[in-house]
């Protein structure tokens, strides 16, 4: 027997039960997989109030971690037992040990440690889709990256800078901000008591941004089409705020002939090859210093209720780890 966090029906941060569970063996093209480290992310909210429903319940909540192949199942090659991996967007991560089928894991290079992958795999393949592949930024870009001090926004400003582009990032105190800047944005916006739209403009000198790189969604769905330059892209991937309301795409023309995509992570790592694709750039970005992660915190996976409540308070920065 193992344990897991596992919720028994949508709701808030008490709902998420210590549970002990029996995973069983491999089956065909499975692993068993001991997990070292597990990230947390704001789409494990969106689970667990039931945003983004689970097919069933009692569910298991997180979408990444890094961790052991303990045994193989039948038709397994590419992995061993001993390999050290990890995955993506594969639900059921906040657990000791699970089951996982073995064409969602990558291997480790030896010099990424388990919780800096645990803490990499999903935002550093969120910001690779976000930057290479919705809007591929080129160097003179002028970008907007909300929740610049957080998982995500961290890797998209270096790596954004690393690629020639400006910064603007919108934070929430003059901590976040330090560390925003610290990380290659060169602008701070602050959403408590700045008109967004209004400082990228005096920012730009009128022009407005190429691309804006919107986690917040509802709240911020109009100051971000507001800040884009002509035939400019927003980028909505999250819902911190609660998911964009319907509009009509004929506001799009007046603004500028603007774009709106609304991109998933899943979609991009849907394929062996587009999965080994992003992880292969995000590890050599990782390897030569391109990149840092910010591990900033780190809870007992069965503290999990305690990291919700402080990730929906906005009171974690960077990258936060849970540990089995």
């Amino acid at each position: 027997m193992t344990h897991a966090i596992r919720i028994h029906e949508p709701g808030g941060p008490e709902n998420l039960r210590w549970d002990e569970v029996d995973i069983g063996e491999p089956g065909p093209g499975q692993v068993r997989l001991k997990q070292n480290a597990v990230g947390l992310n704001y789409i494990d909210v969106y689970m667990r109030t039931g945003l983004y429903p689970m097919p069933e319940y009692p569910a298991t909540l997180g979408m990444e971690a890094a961790g052991t192949v303990e045994t193989i199942g039948d038709g397994v090659t590419h992995l061993k037992a001993g390999d050290r991996v990890a995955y993506p967007m594969t639900p059921g991560a906040y657990a000791e040990a699970r089951l996982i089928d073995a064409e969602k894991l990558v291997k480790l290079p030896d010099e990424i440690d388990d919780r800096t992958a645990a803490a990499m795999m999903l935002k550093g393949l969120t910001a690779h889709y976000l930057l290479f592949r919705t809007y591929p930024v080129k160097s003179g870009d002028t970008i907007l990256v909300y929740a610049a001090a957080g998982g995500v926004g961290l890797l998209l400003c270096q790596w954004a800078k690393h690629l020639g582009a400006t910064v603007i990032g919108c934070v929430g105190s003059e901590d976040k901000a330090k560390l925003a800047q610290a990380n290659g944005c060169d602008h701070i916006i602050y959403y408590n008591r700045e008109n967004i739209a209004e400082r990228v403009r005096e920012l730009t000198h009128g022009e407005g941004v190429a691309v804006a790189y919107d986690s917040i969604g509802k709240d911020t769905f109009e100051a971000s089409l507001d800040s884009l330059r002509p035939f400019g892209v927003l980028a909505s991937y999250g819902n911190a705020t609660g998911p964009v309301e319907p509009f009509s795409p004929a506001i799009l023309a007046p603004k500028g002939s603007l774009y709106v995509t609304r991109p998933t992570l899943a979609t991009h790592v849907a394929t062996r090859a587009l999965l080994e694709e992003g992880a292969n750039r995000l590890f050599e970005a990782v390897r030569s210093g391109v990149l840092k992660i910010n591990v900033n915190q780190t809870y007992a996976l069965k503290d999990t209720a305690q990291a919700h409540r402080d990730l929906e308070a906005r009171k974690t920065t960077g990258s936060t780890v849970l540990l089995p």
